[in-house]
């Protein structure tokens, strides 16, 4: 029973020393509470239609002689669970404890006496239910989340049994004698029952994958990265938050910086994002080539005025119309380098180092190379979260983009001498072009998928030297298979 009301939370633990993230998150007391809240709906659910094990045994009784009996076909009616605490286990986990709890079963019982057998159902009535529960969590050496049943106490105080059917008004006269052993075998059962369950939680969890396919040539590694430490009022962990190449070598270009989680105890999550997990995006996808595109003519809308060909492209470079008269151009942009992410209290700061190569196609379809330019330009962001009320998404990411600065320089030519600073100006405002048609999509909003049912709830991002913290509360809804138990 106790390990469901930790689910939400085994992806979120104070870190100290080891090894630095590139993603960090932390869960407070609000969030945990949360989660109890949520974990006892999901707990009464399942337990409802949860199969209980049957209970069998013998006993002399006064009267009876020696009864044989068995209680099988155990369902849950009702579970009374609200008077529980759910807190961090400072330096180990998280911790449970039920206090006045209370239970309804019904069942079918059979009993053999000297009358002979007779059968019918019963109420259970269990009260006085109490429970302290500590759930450890920590780390393996793949980085995968470890559990396991550290602390348990658990006994009932009251149980109450009533029989229906049968010969039921007379053994409802000797009730106490099954009520007596009943009691003393869920008292021993209890915390069996709740190392059995965090067992097998833990198993599922030794196969889990800590990573994630992005798309085909991308993949993100989320494994934890130190053991996990519990704080008294909020948990944290570290992600290795690394984007990798499936299949490929990796090569570790860069090396995260420590950062800290400033308290914000008013939110249930704080996701801290590093420079690292954006640097570490860029370089693969300029390793993979991902950055690089070849644009020609048909590529361009027909209603826009200047045209991948050497006659307009001659207004700038007269010497490659005069080479190469009326012939369309194929141009490949890209990077040369990967582009540079860094995080500042005004915004995200962007730096690309890109290339233009154009070339003339010649009648036989060949490429004739005519010059490179080198592209540099500083831009910055402003990006903000915006909950949704649809169940298909976590949330929605808008913003804005500026360009700060841009230069373009010649890298070699093969059509004589180009003048950079007509063509500098010219690309400038073909990139402010460009800048209009972004922020208008981010002005609407970008769509994000949906993570395991769960949305966003008044969401917020902060940006600080090196960190961009997205604080918000959340809400999970869960899979019509769970609402329909």
């Amino acid at each position: 029973m106790f390990w469901l009301f930790a689910l939400p939370f085994l992806a979120s633990w104070v870190h100290v020393g080891g090894l630095s993230p590139g993603l960090k998150a932390q869960v407070n007391q609000k969030g945990l509470e949360y989660g109890r809240e949520f974990g006892l709906r999901m707990v009464k659910s399942m337990l409802k239609n949860d199969t209980i094990p049957d209970i069998h045994g013998a006993h002399d009784a006064p009267l009876l002689g020696k009864v044989q009996f068995s209680v099988t076909g155990i369902q849950i009616n009702e579970l009374q669970l609200d008077d529980s605490i759910i807190s961090f286990a400072k330096g180990l986990g998280v911790n449970l404890t039920v206090q006045n709890g209370g239970v309804l079963l019904n069942a079918n019982w059979k009993l053999r006496t000297l009358f002979g057998p007779d059968g019918g159902t019963v109420d259970i009535t269990v009260s006085a239910l109490s429970l302290s529960a500590v759930l450890g969590i920590s780390k393996d050496v793949k980085g995968r989340p470890v559990v396991w049943a550290a602390r348990c106490r658990a006994g009932i105080g009251d149980l109450r049994v009533k029989f229906h059917g049968g010969n039921s008004w007379f053994y409802n006269r000797f009730t106490s004698v099954l009520e007596v052993i009943l009691q003393a075998k869920l008292n021993k059962q209890l915390c069996f029952e709740i190392k059995k369950g965090t067992d097998d939680f833990a198993r599922v969890l030794r196969a889990m994958n800590v990573s994630v396919q992005i798309n085909s040539f991308a993949e993100l590694d989320y494994s934890l990265v130190n053991k996990p430490f519990f704080g008294a009022n909020r948990c944290q962990v570290d992600f290795k938050g690394e984007f990798f190449s499936p299949g490929q070598p990796r090569i570790n270009v860069f090396t995260p910086s420590s950062f800290l989680l400033p308290k914000q105890p008013d939110s249930m999550l704080l996701l801290g994002i590093s420079e690292f997990f954006a640097n570490s995006a860029a370089l693969l996808y300029f390793r993979t080539g991902a950055l690089q595109r070849n644009i020609t003519d048909e590529m361009i809308p027909k209603g826009f005025p200047i045209r991948l060909n050497t006659e307009n492209m001659g207004m700038v470079i007269p010497e490659l119309e005069k080479k190469f008269p009326d012939m369309p151009l194929e141009v490949q942009v890209g990077a040369r380098k990967q582009p540079e992410f860094s995080f500042h209290p005004d915004g995200v700061h962007m730096k690309i180092f890109g290339s233009v190569e154009v070339s003339v196609i010649l009648p036989n379809a060949s490429l004739a190379p005519a010059f490179l330019l080198n592209i540099d330009g500083n831009f910055t962001g402003q990006f903000f979260l915006e909950p949704v009320s649809s169940g298909i998404s976590i949330g929605k990411l808008l913003g804005t983009v500026a360009l700060k600065h841009f230069q373009v320089s010649q890298g070699w030519s093969n059509v004589g001498h180009i003048e950079m600073k007509f063509l500098e100006n010219a690309l400038t405002v073909a990139v402010q072009v460009g800048l209009l048609s972004i922020n208008k999509h981010l002005k609407k909003g970008i769509v994000l998928p949906n993570i395991h049912n769960v949305s966003l709830v008044n969401p917020q991002i902060a940006m600080y030297q090196g960190l961009m913290l997205v604080a918000t509360d959340l809400h999970y809804q869960p899979p019509a298979a769970v609402l329909s138990l």
